[in-house]
């Protein structure tokens, strides 16, 4: 039996537009039903076409967001939960990573970043072992990498929109405290979990105090975020890159996979791989 699938696919610019447009005049059958514009200027076509192809791979090399609609429940409309990762997704850097150049053992220090982001150490061992490596430096580069953080592209105007419509909007990181509080200052976020580093007289003592933030924290955050808001679990969204955001994206009603590692992705619901953040509003139509 054919059965047909709705799928948006979400672009930024014209030259988006356009390479959406070529591609359609090759997919037998494809209808497009709906055409939207978010209020940050991202723009989306809703077509219909047989669930037998892959409409994914007709994008692959262009900067176009492909999601099946199916599988996203969560309405912009409705009030909803987003949580999100930090590190690489809502900045463009690895914290613990920059920590560690300004120790002078940033080689080190990223090699087991990548393998723990990959799913191939244990995080909060991984985590304990990376942050013991920077003990002694000065807490006084914290307050410096805090002005310097680069924040991922369209993470403020997907904030604002999001606020805009009563949703909730929180950060939990594998990382540390005094980033995450920089952004839910900076943004107006309503909520920020991290882990907290020791500092004794101005120094890092190479600690993690408390529990760690990992992969079952940020799952149990989130839907300790959607009860306390009273917001239903179908519309949540999660999202994040690395092996330890695996369970909030599963656990969300939709999970988003943003330029995240391939094991990510295929857990996710929806991956995007090329444009800013704000291409999620497009998602909750």
């Amino acid at each position: 039996m054919n059965t047909t699938e709705t799928y948006r696919l979400i672009y930024q610019n014209c030259t988006g537009l356009d390479a959406i447009e070529a591609q359609l005049c090759q997919i037998q059958g494809a209808k497009e039903i709906h055409h939207g514009r978010t209020q940050s200027g991202v723009g989306y076509i809703d077509i219909v076409c047989s669930s037998g192809i892959n409409i994914e791979s007709r994008f692959t090399n262009t900067d176009i967001e492909v999601a099946a609609l199916s599988l996203v429940t969560p309405k912009l409309k409705h009030k909803g939960v987003l949580l999100m990762d930090m590190d690489s997704t809502a900045i463009q850097i690895e914290c613990i990573d920059e920590l560690a150049k300004l120790a002078g053992i940033g080689d080190k220090v990223s090699d087991v970043t990548e393998l723990a982001m990959l799913g191939q150490l244990d995080f909060e061992q991984s985590l304990r072992q990376r942050v013991a490596l920077l003990e002694g430096l000065d807490a006084g580069v914290i307050q410096q990498l805090c002005d310097e953080l680069p924040l991922t592209q369209g993470l403020e105007s997907m904030v604002k929109e999001l606020k805009a419509h009563g949703w909730v909007v929180a950060v939990a990181s594998g990382g540390f405290t005094p980033f995450v509080n920089h952004l839910k200052n900076k943004l107006g976020l309503d909520g920020a979990f991290a882990n907290e580093l020791e500092i004794i007289d101005g120094k890092l003592t190479g600690k993690v105090i408390g529990r760690v933030v990992d992969a079952q924290a940020k799952a149990d955050i989130l839907t300790a975020l959607a009860e306390q808001y009273d917001v239903e679990i179908n519309q949540t969204i999660a999202v994040g890159d690395g092996a330890n955001d695996i369970p909030m994206l599963k656990a969300a009603g939709g999970g988003v996979a943003f330029h995240a590692k391939p094991a990510v992705q295929q857990q996710a619901q929806v991956s995007i791989n090329h444009l800013g953040l704000d291409s999620i509003l497009a998602l909750l139509g």
